[in-house]
């Protein structure tokens, strides 16, 4: 789960780390009274969305020169620019060219910026511990500093029990170039990362970048957090966060439907029991020449209403124009999986050829019962042979044809 970066600054707030002071707008006017409260000389705007890259990003349709980060120096100026904020989406290099709607922009107080740092923690899978990563250089082109030098990347390895232990922290300052001046600062901002991370079941938690004031400060810039899905029950504070309106639609509605799914760009559907069949499916997929367009595991023990909802969602996706159902019967009886998709095609109706490949438990059954269901279903003998004739079907069908659609045989 993400959340905006002006959520993950109250989050590094509450765990004693200093940020830079911003107040959040939701319309134009608010954006006004934000940059007076601020002292109405200068201020910094940020369009706030689940999306990296918005420094360089541009605002597909406007005419005017404007990123997603912009400074201003006037109140003329700032509704000038929150205008084009909230009016145009953001496209960047995450967003695709549609962009990205604003719908709150974080007017955040413009500091005199003297350094530079970068600061993040991940979970390290191979030691089986968070590691907190570090950069003297940090800013927007830290990608390019870690290409470019990965030996200036600096990793510390900490506890998950225990926390940070101060000296790491404090070496990790020194270790980054913080004068003695700064270095409990430094320190102070890199217990409070990694006591949010811990604590708050994070994936990923991020300060790009930490900078230093001309005046001698050391504060949070920008922010990212990210949380680990499976541990958001133990968080009704963290899943209260949740901006759906930044959400894929269909990804959403999968999750209350308790699937897993995650659309892409492609062209031809899946449903697949199984996360490791799933990619296998979209690999095999490729290796024919096809595209999927999503990942979507309905798991060992889908139920009829779910899996006619991975149809609905499958089928809401205008891109989409054949549909492969691979199904491994293990603890997902073959016979169980065809009567759910004979009662989705009666339900949801079918606009796209469906290619059906079954096997393991009852796999006799479910193919029984597929023949005689009147249902005009490809059947493939095994996954390969399902992959080519997904893509074949996907080649030659277009959605808007109503005579190739999935329905039953004259």
């Amino acid at each position: 789960m993400k959340i905006h970066e002006y959520q993950a600054k109250e989050l590094l707030a509450q765990f004693g780390a200093p940020v830079v002071p911003g107040i959040v707008a939701s319309n134009v006017d608010e954006a006004l009274s934000a940059f007076d409260r601020l002292g109405g000389q200068r201020a910094v705007l940020k369009a706030q969305i689940h999306a990296g890259g918005r420094g360089k990003g541009r605002f597909a349709g406007s005419d005017k020169p404007y990123g997603g980060v912009q400074l201003v120096q006037s109140r003329a100026e700032c509704r000038d620019v929150a205008e084009t904020m909230f009016r145009y989406p953001l496209v960047t290099r995450q967003t695709g060219p549609a962009g990205q709607p604003v719908r709150k922009v974080l007017v955040q107080e413009a500091v005199d910026i003297a350094r530079e740092v970068y600061l993040g923690a991940v979970v390290d899978r191979g030691r089986g511990c968070p590691v907190l990563m570090a950069c003297a250089e940090g800013g927007v082109e830290i990608e390019e500093v870690a290409a470019r030098s990965p030996a200036s990347i600096l990793r510390v390895p900490f506890w998950p029990d225990r926390g940070l232990p101060p000296f790491q922290a404090r070496r990790l300052a020194f270790e980054l170039g913080f004068p003695g001046e700064q270095v409990g600062q430094a320190e102070q901002l890199i217990r409070a990362l990694a006591r949010l991370f811990i604590e708050k079941d994070c994936s990923l938690a991020e300060i790009n970048p930490v900078v230093v004031t001309t005046d001698g400060r050391v504060l949070a810039l920008d922010a990212k957090v990210n949380f680990d899905d499976n541990a958001l029950f133990r968080h009704p504070e963290i899943e209260a966060l949740r901006d759906v309106g930044e959400e894929d639609p269909r990804e959403w509605r999968a999750k209350q439907a308790g699937l897993s799914y995650v659309s892409m760009t492609g062209n031809i559907g899946c449903l697949v029991n199984g996360a490791g069949l799933a990619m296998a499916t979209m690999d095999i997929i490729k290796l024919h020449g096809g595209e999927p367009a999503n990942f979507l595991d309905v798991g060992g023990g889908a139920s009829q209403e779910q899996v006619t909802e991975g149809f609905r969602i499958l089928l809401s996706d205008a891109n989409v124009r054949a549909v492969l159902v691979n199904i491994f019967g293990g603890i997902m009886k073959c016979d169980v999986i065809a009567a759910a998709i004979i009662a989705a095609a009666k339900e949801v109706g079918f606009r796209v050829p469906l290619v059906v490949r079954l096997e393991g438990t009852n796999v006799e059954l479910g193919r029984k019962l597929l023949a005689e269901s009147g249902l005009n279903i490809i059947p493939a003998t095994d996954l390969a042979d399902a992959a080519r004739k997904a893509v074949t079907a996907a080649n030659a069908t277009h959605p808007e044809r109503a005579e190739l659609s999935v329905g039953p045989r004259s």
